[in-house]
């Protein structure tokens, strides 16, 4: 089974009741950063 960070990312966020916005601003990065992480568009 493959991880994926993303999926894990998305499912945490959501669990405890975040948006991108505020998770992003939680971890200090762009709501767009987040989005790209939970997408799989960034790998960094």
């Amino acid at each position: 089974m493959e991880l994926c960070i993303g999926t894990t990312i998305l499912a945490a966020r959501r669990a405890k009741g975040l948006t991108q916005e505020a998770l992003a601003e939680l971890v200090g990065v762009s709501a767009a950063a987040v989005s790209k992480w939970e997408t799989g568009v960034s790998h960094n």
